[in-house]
């Protein structure tokens, strides 16, 4: 369901099929993440050499980790807020709900009425959104510089209520198992990430690399961009600062997240645009690596590559 019945748009977009893959982690301890992902988030272990690993639920790796010696936690920076992970339904959302409470790990479950979330932090500060799409129960917008979610009978809701976790649960049945492997269907649906300053990122996520504008509400200090009309596949915010600086080479969190294209036709048109911007590139192993004026790094692929 689109966030905006007008998203805005350039002459050109990223092509609507575009989906996120993977995001890479600078770990301080690649043991204790691994053992998190593992047991809370009930990740797989797809790969692993060295201080470097694949996590994920059984096919294409959802999360890599890179441990680096001496890094630590910064604030006030720009990088990840978080990354969240879209579960097929609700059934499976509650399961993952379910697991972090019996963990008693600590999460927050929010009501954004057309999404149900949990939003925790992994061992080493980075965010976590666990996520289930809902809009059966209502839609939101962000129109001239508002946020409105209206909640299927017409009323308002501030998109951000406690979660009713006994009508979540009630999708459970008596003899689910809560320590399993995610479900096989789990991906990425989103990165939120912190920027030095919206108008500046747009002009590279929406003017460069082609995603729609979803809706910019400036007293949230927030706006988000996504492909093929989906609410959004990249937030972004100013809330460690407007200004803020990107975090020092020894910091441990965001590398950088993956876009991936559904063929090479699309991947050119990106470059092309990368290209004509005057923007530093570099082919990485996994595909073209740019960073965002905040110095966020992104790697375009095309999808199965």
């Amino acid at each position: 369901m689109n966030a905006s019945p007008n998203p805005t748009k350039t002459e050109f977009s990223i092509h609507p099929q575009t989906r996120l893959g993977h995001v890479s982690l600078t770990a301080a301890s690649l043991e204790n993440e691994i053992a998190f992902y593992q047991q809370a988030l009930g990740f797989q272990v797809h790969w692993r050499e060295g201080k470097r690993a694949g996590l994920g639920s059984g096919g294409a790796d959802l999360l890599r980790l890179v441990e680096e010696s001496n890094v630590k936690k910064y604030n006030r920076v720009t990088g990840l807020y978080h990354v969240a992970y879209l579960f097929p339904d609700q059934r499976e959302l509650a399961k993952a709900v379910a697991r972090l409470i019996v963990l008693k790990y600590p999460n927050s479950p929010t009501d954004h009425i057309m999404t149900k979330t949990t939003y925790l932090d992994d061992l080493e500060s980075n965010g976590i959104e666990l996520y289930a799409e809902s809009p059966e129960d209502g839609t939101w917008t962000m129109k001239d510089g508002a946020y409105i979610t209206t909640r299927r009978d017409g009323s308002l809701s501030d998109g951000r209520e406690p979660l009713d976790l006994d009508a979540l649960f009630a999708h459970l049945n008596e003899d689910d198992k809560l320590d399993i492997s995610a479900p096989p269907e789990t991906r990425v649906g989103h990165v939120h990430l912190h920027v030095r300053d919206i108008d500046e990122a747009l002009d590279f996520y929406h003017g460069v690399l082609g995603f729609d504008v979803m809706g910019n509400v400036r007293n949230f200090q927030m706006a988000f961009v996504s492909a093929g009309g989906y609410h959004h596949h990249i937030g972004l915010n100013t809330w460690q600062g407007r200004g803020a600086p990107p975090p020092p080479p020894d910091a441990v969190g965001l590398r950088h997240f993956t876009v991936e294209l559904p063929d090479r036709k699309a991947m050119d048109e990106i470059i092309a645009r990368v290209d004509a911007a005057g923007l530093a590139s570099n082919m990485i192993e996994d595909g073209l690596l740019v960073h965002d004026p905040s110095q966020n790094g992104i790697v375009l692929t095309v999808k199965g590559k």
